[in-house]
């Protein structure tokens, strides 16, 4: 994974020309560095992911870093609906799924940075799923938040499988912040 661009990169990536690059680097709008001694400019990834964002630009090749990617397995429709709205579309790629054949399936195609996967759906299929997600090299890195009920808490479920639990009922803004943060974090160092 490229974290610094040359103005030619970045050219490519916008399918401008690399003069269009220069100029927005010259005009400060696109912000990046120059190398000492010379006059070729570079730019960090980071910089570029939010100048394409601000501008309404397609991310291309940047999409999969820049975005953020959740699959939401079982969750009830007030709490998924609660979530769509607060996690935004331009920054987060969000699938759904209700069964853990369905999960498997949607975690194969999109590649999820996190797994929200609610036990209403039932204790052993909710356990199945993020012992399968764990089990997988594809998905050890991802983050896996559960909701659980009284009745899972009480019972001496073995948390250490997932990044974070929430107990029912929770506030829907305050699992989206955590998520964006967890996420944040997970992509910051990926």
């Amino acid at each position: 994974m490229r974290t610094i661009f040359t103005t030619g990169q970045v050219a490519k990536i916008c399918k401008v020309a690399p003069r269009t690059v220069s100029k927005w680097f010259d005009s400060g709008r696109l912000r990046g560095y120059r190398i000492p001694g010379s006059q070729d400019r570079r730019i960090p990834r980071e910089h570029l992911i939010r100048f394409l964002k601000e501008h309404g630009m397609p991310l291309g090749e940047l999409e999969d870093e820049a975005m953020g990617k959740l699959l939401l397995v079982g969750l009830d429709t007030t709490v998924r609906t609660a979530l769509l709205d607060l996690m935004p579309i331009e920054d987060y790629k969000i699938e759904t799924a209700n069964s853990g054949f369905e999960a498997g399936i949607q975690a194969e195609s999109l590649h999820p940075d996190c797994v929200v996967i609610d036990f209403g759906m039932g204790r052993h299929e909710a356990m199945l799923i993020a012992q399968n997600l764990r089990k997988n090299s594809d998905y050890q890195d991802a983050v896996l938040v559960a909701l659980l009920n009284d009745e899972d808490t009480a019972s001496g479920l073995d948390r250490s499988i997932f990044s974070e639990t929430f107990r029912k009922p929770f506030d829907a803004a305050l699992l989206a912040e955590r998520i964006r943060t967890l996420v944040g974090r997970k992509k910051q160092f990926a």
